[in-house]
């Protein structure tokens, strides 16, 4: 079978673990009802805190904890793939990673990505500071997994940035790109979409960005427009920055045949990065 309903959650977390559970819960519940069989979860899902270190707090061990027991059991609920966004795993003392594990419908952890690319930036035009490598320890590999939605590659937020990791997912076979994300408002506004489109047709692959939407009780504010995009750049499905569920088809014939028809994956001249450049 070809062809697939898939979905990106969106909603606003806040500092209460348990009511960000039941925002997740209430929107898994809905893309399955409308038949989605890979639900994509956003960045931080259950805890955005006051602070940067309350992430510490609710940091679990894999494969034991009330998170992934949650995840888990939804999983198996509604008999769906969820990927569970990213929630903190502990790592070297006072850090924790930013992981996203991947459940089939089963329960089974089917993998875990950590994210690779931090978000260490000062914000252009904006007071926004983030220094997630204060209390998060970087990933250091790609994560590609086999499901029945076709080759999955799983990336977190600003690894959008970085094309090469999609890249090496691609010459790998990945022929869908799960992104859960939480892009504040203004690099949202400006690159957001730019960005999915982009790691979609130049990799001629799905695209399934599931994003933080609206205003925190930390005072930030993420862009949301949750979207899934086809391997041609266009726009199957697209949320605003309210609450909800995006659902759209994708058809892995389909993918197939333009990668068969515009070959671009097999024309690049890998020989040329060794060329000298000229200036």
């Amino acid at each position: 079978m070809s062809k697939h309903l898939v979905a990106a959650i969106q909603f606003a977390a806040g500092i209460d673990v348990k009511a960000n559970l039941g925002m997740v819960s209430e929107r898994v519940a809905k893309a399955a009802d409308r038949g989605a069989g890979l639900i994509v979860l956003p960045e931080n899902l259950a805890l955005m805190g006051l602070k940067e270190t309350d992430k510490l707090e609710i940091a679990e061990i894999e494969g034991n904890g009330p998170i992934q027991d949650f995840l888990a059991d939804l999983a198996v609920t509604w008999g769906v793939w969820i990927v569970g966004g990213s929630i903190p795993l502990r790592s070297s003392p006072g850090k924790v990673t930013a992981s996203s594990l991947v459940f089939d419908d089963s329960g089974a952890l089917m993998g875990r990505y950590d994210k690779i690319h931090l978000f260490d930036v000062d914000v252009p035009g904006s007071q926004e500071q983030y220094r997630e490598s204060a209390t998060i320890d970087a990933g250091g590999r790609p994560v590609i997994l086999d499901s029945p939605f076709g080759k999955l590659g799983v990336t977190i937020c600003y690894d959008l940035r970085f094309p090469e990791l999609y890249r090496q997912m691609a010459d790998a076979g990945v022929e869908i790109f799960a992104v859960p994300s939480a892009f504040t408002a203004r690099t949202g506004a400006a690159h957001w979409e730019l960005l999915l489109r982009a790691r979609a047709v130049e990799n001629l692959a799905y695209v399934v960005a599931s994003g933080q939407g609206g205003l925190h009780e930390n005072g930030r504010e993420t862009y949301g427009n949750s979207m899934i995009v086809d391997p041609w750049g266009t726009v199957l499905a697209r949320l605003g920055t309210e609450p909800g569920v995006a659902v759209a088809e994708i058809d892995l014939d389909s993918q197939r045949h333009y990668r068969e028809a515009f070959p671009v994956l097999t024309h690049r001249r890998l020989d040329s990065v060794r060329y000298p450049v000229e200036t």
